[in-house]
Order: C-alpha cells, then structure tokens, then sequence
C-alpha cells in the first residue's frame, strides 16, 4: 500500500488546490431567437426559449 514518505508543504498543498487550471470566463453563446449572450445550455432569460421551444414565459417590459 503506497504511503506518502514526507509531509506534503501548505504552499504545494495550495497550489494543487488552487483554481488556477479553471477556466476565467464560463462559455456564453448568443441565443439563436434574441440575440442575447446566454450562458450554453441553460433557458433564455430574456426570452425564455431554449432548444427552439418556448420553456418560460417572459414578460415584456413596455
């Protein structure tokens, strides 16, 4: 059974946990019926469509 043979350091511990591999900026696509940037995969907030198909109803502000 492999067991680790010296203390792993706080600093490298960190550094294998930090967020730097993440990515900064999620993936935003512009939805196909409005136009506005949705993030991918999710409802349209402004006009509530996704896939092609009407999912929420939004009203519009006049």
């Amino acid at each position: 059974m492999a067991v680790p043979k010296r203390k792993v350091s706080k600093s490298r511990r960190d550094k294998r946990r930090s967020s730097v591999w993440k990515l900064d900026l999620p993936g935003m696509v512009k939805c196909p019926k409005c136009g506005e940037y949705v993030l991918a995969h999710r409802v349209c907030s402004a006009c509530g469509t996704y896939n092609g198909k009407e999912i929420v109803k939004v009203e519009k502000d006049a």
